[in-house]
């Protein structure tokens, strides 16, 4: 067997490792038998270096397998997840989770927690006074039984040496590499258990991935992953060049996805619910995708995901008088318009700024210990392609932390762009992968 200090020199020159020597560097990082130094090392030539897709699959296999996974073979074909590779003001798994449970689908999911300028579904999910994002694991089965959906914080032995690499990655500025991030991602929903996977890859200025053709990248071999791996999947890419919907901000995304499963709100942020929505039932059903969506357009406009939503968020101790009354979520102490400096089009929107925005008003978290304000964020008045007067609002900031208006205004206005011509509309839905 390779030593450590052989198999960083066999990747770093560009050899493919084997499968054998994969599973051995995996075991050794998740029991301490290599140290931080040779770890980083090693991705550092992996990021250079590339991997090929036999040594990508062995790499993401090895990470499943280094902790515990899900069983969900209870729900036979009807199991399913959804996963984002993560962006501004998206609050999708609020919508797709109902609409899917309304028809049949198991949503047994485990999400995260919102750090940098992208939000978590936890932490917006805690906004709701009472919710349990800890359910134990007989509880989570037998909820998802029940009412159709679970959804609780990742448990801290699912893909143990994800959390360790990613680590790393992060500090060694190795975030970046297509093989590390498709390891990354598919070794966790791959032992989340799930048959059905659908994934939502973003791209734009407030994704990872900046471009629509590393996207497609991406997205092709998460793809390629998962079918090998025995689940039914597809990944849809859609533009993050704007914030998804009008709110950012935790106890904000809650009410924008209730008045979406009311039927009060329609827009961006309904179209893409329904794209992943869809993919996800014709998935589980193996149905037409024209099929799909019209089944759960009827289940948005019909109440029905309304009700499930109730059901789910009641079912993990969350109380269901602030999705009838939105009204009731707490408001901040400070309420600010910030004014349009000139009229025309808003030819572009930065969202990771906007998203660095929310963090700074109190809505995310700079570390991942930062206590957040579940009430913090930002409604915005006008998005990109839209005409705007000098004197206009634009957004408004909600926060409770004195003295930082002014620098969250600028900020916020340093992300716009204005032009004196519309702008060419970019896709919301750009490509699915299958």
């Amino acid at each position: 067997m390779m030593t450590a200090y052989e198999l960083i020199l066999k990747k770093r020159n560009g050899g493919e490792l084997s499968k054998e020597e994969i599973e051995s560097f995996v075991s050794k990082v998740v029991s301490g038998g290599i140290d931080d130094a040779q770890t980083a090392a090693f991705l550092m030539a992996v990021y250079f270096r590339g991997m090929t897709d036999r040594e990508t699959a062995y790499l993401t296999d090895a990470m499943t397998r280094s902790g515990d996974t899900v069983d969900l073979s209870a729900f036979g074909s009807l199991s399913a997840d959804k996963h984002s590779t993560g962006g501004v003001g998206d609050k999708t798994s609020l919508i797709v989770a109902p609409v899917a449970a309304c028809l049949g689908l198991k949503i047994a999911k485990m999400s995260g927690r919102g750090l940098g300028h992208t939000g978590g579904t936890v932490d917006k999910l805690e906004s709701i006074p009472g919710f349990r994002t800890s359910l134990s694991p007989e509880e989570f089965i037998s909820q998802t039984e029940k009412t159709g959906i679970a959804l609780i914080g990742a448990t801290g032995n699912l893909a143990p040496a994800d959390k360790k690499l990613y680590a790393l990655r992060d500090v060694i500025a190795a975030v970046d590499s297509i093989p590390l991030i498709v390891s990354s991602i598919m070794s966790k929903k791959l032992a989340a258990g799930a048959k059905n996977i659908v994934l939502d890859v973003k791209t734009g200025s407030g994704a990872f991935m900046k471009t629509a053709e590393d996207a497609c990248l991406l997205a092709e071999k998460m793809v390629s992953i998962g079918k090998a791996c025995g689940r039914n999947i597809a990944a849809v890419i859609t533009d993050m060049n704007k914030p998804l919907g009008h709110n950012v901000g935790n106890a904000l995304e809650v009410v924008e996805a209730v008045n979406v499963l009311r039927g009060e709100k329609t827009g961006d942020l309904r179209e893409v619910c329904l794209a992943l929505a869809s993919n996800m039932v014709a998935l589980a059903k193996n149905m037409p995708i024209s099929e799909a969506e019209k089944l759960c357009a009827e289940a948005l406009d019909s109440g029905k995901a309304f009700i499930k939503m109730k059901e789910w968020i009641g079912a993990q101790g969350g109380d269901v008088r602030y999705l009838d009354n939105v009204s009731l979520f707490p408001e901040t102490s400070i309420k600010y318009e910030v004014l349009s400096p000139r009229s025309g089009y808003i030819s572009g929107m930065d969202a990771e700024k906007i998203g660095l925005v929310s963090v700074l008003l109190g809505a995310g978290r700079e570390k991942k210990d930062d206590v957040i304000d579940p009430a913090a964020g930002l409604v915005l008045c006008k998005k990109t392609g839209e005409y705007v007067e000098r004197g206009e609002a634009l957004c408004t900031l909600y926060t409770n932390k004195t003295g930082i208006v002014r620098q969250a205004e600028k900020e916020y206005l340093d992300s716009l762009v204005f032009s004196d011509l519309r702008p060419e509309e970019i896709p919301l839905i750009i490509k699915t992968v299958v």
